[in-house]
């Protein structure tokens, strides 16, 4: 068993900011956003998973936001909304992961291509469990992505320049 202790500051960040996840999850899903494009969201949640990215690093952001996506979608929605939120979530991540190390994007940058590969990823999710028809929202769904992504983006730097410094 592993002895390694965790400070009790960095739980009750991880634990604050999974409830954050899930109050903001609860509060788009009653925001009427009617755009055209069904199940098109702004992402709220990912602000925080932003923020954890670059103030508590890829395995808290990781574990916070797996622990969100099950948990909102045993209150929220079902098992669907489960799978296509993780594998929107697990391509977004990847991604965003990929461009923060490379040096050559800001935070608003990582968010803009967090938004549009987490919604490719629910693409090819649907895809897979509907038919190829889905493929037809894909310049919607980059539209959006980036929209959602500059958005997400800018009030994640926003809560890093405002608030980091006290959660390291």
């Amino acid at each position: 068993m592993n002895n390694r202790k965790v400070p009790q500051k960095s739980i009750a960040v991880y634990g604050a900011s999974v409830a954050l996840m899930l109050v903001l999850s609860y509060i788009e899903s009653i925001l009427p956003l009617d755009i055209m494009i069904p199940g098109a969201k702004l992402g709220l949640p990912n602000i925080v998973t932003i923020f954890l990215l670059y103030i508590k690093g890829a395995s808290g952001a990781l574990i916070a936001s797996a622990i969100r996506i099950v948990l909102s979608g045993f209150m929220l929605g079902n098992m669907f909304s489960i799978l296509y939120s993780a594998s929107g979530f697990a391509l977004s991540f990847l991604c965003m992961l990929a461009a923060k190390k490379s040096g050559y994007f800001g935070v608003t940058g990582v968010s803009l291509i967090g938004g549009i590969m987490h919604n490719m990823g629910q693409l090819v999710c649907a895809s897979l469990i509907t038919g190829r028809y889905v493929l037809s929202y894909l310049p919607f769904l980059i539209l959006a992505g980036c929209i959602a992504g500059v958005v997400i983006g800018l009030l994640g730097a926003e809560m890093i320049k405002r608030i980091g410094r006290f959660m390291l």
